[in-house]
Formats: structure tokens, sequence, C-alpha cells
């Protein structure tokens, strides 16, 4: 009868620890959503929808910016690595404080979108 406490305790003991191991991964996820957040506002970037981006060729266009998600781009904190429908070429793209652009700058990044999609 010992044995079969023993077992029933490990057993408790191993789960108990798995469920520990996924409460620190979401609480590592969660807080690494909250410092992209964070990082964007202070910076007075837009929290999502259509944000004004620019590559490092210079292009202006307007993407659907998510914090902590994106499908078609490579999420690198406050930068992502993306298609550029201007120049047609992968760049590294980043937000634009819409109180930077002029009225011709806001046109040109308004009639220049990306897929649709975060």
């Amino acid at each position: 009868m010992s044995g079969l406490l023993t077992l029933r305790r490990d057993r408790r003991r191993a789960a108990k620890a798995r469920g520990g191991k996924h409460v620190r991964r979401a609480l590592l996820i969660a807080a690494a959503v909250v410092l992209e957040v964070a990082g964007t506002w202070l910076r007075g970037y837009g929290l999502g929808g259509n944000v004004a981006v620019q590559c490092r060729r210079g292009h202006l266009f307007t993407t659907i910016w998510i914090p902590a998600a994106s499908v078609k781009a490579v999420r690198l904190g406050l930068w992502r690595i993306q298609r550029c429908p201007v120049g047609q070429h992968w760049s590294l793209v980043t937000p634009v404080k819409q109180s930077e652009l002029n009225e011709e700058q806001k046109r040109i990044a308004r009639e220049h979108t990306d897929i649709r999609i975060p």
C-alpha cells in the first residue's frame, strides 16, 4: 500500500512541476508583450491598426501593426523585417510618428499599403 501512495504522490508532484513551467512560460510571454507595447507607446507610435512605417530605403507605406502579432513579418521588438510594397524589396521597417510627417508624406503612406493581414 505504501508503494501505491508514493506513486500517487510522485505523480502529483510531477504534474505540479509541469504546471509551474507552463505558468512561467505564460508570464514570460506576457512580459514580452507588455514590454513591446510600452516601448511603442513611450516612443509615441500608434499601438495598433494602420500605422505609417518607413523602410531602410526611405519608402513610406501603411501597414497593420499589432504589438506581439505578425504573420507577414519577422518581429524584432520595435522593428520588423517585412516586404516593402513601394520598392518591392524586403527591408527592416519601423513605425513613423504621424506628427513628424507632412501632409504629402501622409498622403504617400496612405496610398501605399501592404497586404491587409497583421
